[in-house]
Order: C-alpha cells, then sequence, then structure tokens
C-alpha cells in the first residue's frame, strides 16, 4: 500500500462528489431572486399552491361523482368512491411540486 492508513483515497473523494452531484445531494446552488421566481415564486406562494391543488382536486371528484349519482339516480356511492380519488388526485399533485427535479 502506498498510501498511509486512514487517509480517504483522492479518486474516492472526486468519484464520490461526482455521485453526489448527479444524484443531486449536494447542496443546491444559490439562485438569484430572479431565477426563484421564475422556479415557483416565495414560501407563501407555494404553500398557497399546494392549498388550492389540493382542494381543487377534491372539489372536482366531488363535482365529477354528484354529478354521475344525479345522471344514473344512484345514491350517492359514485360521490363516496372519487372523493377518496380526488384525494389522491391532489396528494400526488403536491408530490410532484416537491419531488427533486431529475437532470438527465
Amino acid at each position: 500500500m502506498s498510501q498511509i492508513s486512514g487517509e480517504p483515497d483522492p479518486s474516492f473523494e472526486e468519484r464520490l462528489k461526482a455521485a453526489r452531484r448527479k444524484q443531486g445531494l449536494d447542496a443546491p446552488p444559490k439562485r438569484s431572486p430572479d431565477e426563484q421566481a421564475a422556479m415557483g415564486g416565495s414560501a407563501l406562494g407555494l404553500g398557497l399552491r399546494v392549498g388550492v391543488e389540493l382542494v381543487a382536486a377534491l372539489i372536482v371528484a366531488v363535482a365529477i361523482g354528484y354529478g354521475l349519482d344525479r345522471l344514473f339516480g344512484t345514491t350517492p356511492i359514485l360521490t363516496a368512491v372519487f372523493v377518496p380519488l380526488g384525494g389522491a388526485a391532489g396528494v400526488l399533485n403536491v408530490w410532484r411540486i416537491f419531488a427533486p427535479k431529475r437532470t438527465d
């Protein structure tokens, strides 16, 4: 061994840094306010968007379920089916907002 034990291999450190950059695990680069506004805005804006996404998905699901119940003359069974689907759609939309962006 030409290396003193306990010191990390320099090539390993370089490969580790490259892998962390590729996976997006390193600290994100600082963005200017213009870039941040283009990417989605402030924390308040992001919070409002999350709330609107969840509520809108539920409203659409209830409207579809209610409309189908009226159309087919059923009890509110279709509304009960569409409410969890709307909730899942809202959560999926929020997941897409916060999921790490892939840079291939």
